[in-house]
């Protein structure tokens, strides 16, 4: 079976942004605080298009927060 590319974006209050690239700004975050990525097992993100934002929770107990 052939592989499938997929992609999310959101759009609202006159943006877009690239789902996928919020999650990877979440774990380079979560790396920059002296993590190693190796050690992410799970990550969701919570869109925030009123505020401009997202939030993010890396293996259910580390938090932050990305500016969109």
């Amino acid at each position: 079976m052939a592989s499938v590319k997929e992609k999310v974006v959101l759009q609202a209050n006159g943006s877009e942004v690239d789902v996928d690239d919020v999650t990877e700004k979440a774990k380079e975050a979560f790396e920059s605080e002296g993590h190693k990525k190796e050690e992410i097992k799970k990550v969701v993100v919570y869109l925030k298009s009123e505020e401009n934002a997202a939030y993010y929770v890396i293996n259910d107990e580390f938090t932050g927060r990305i500016d969109l």
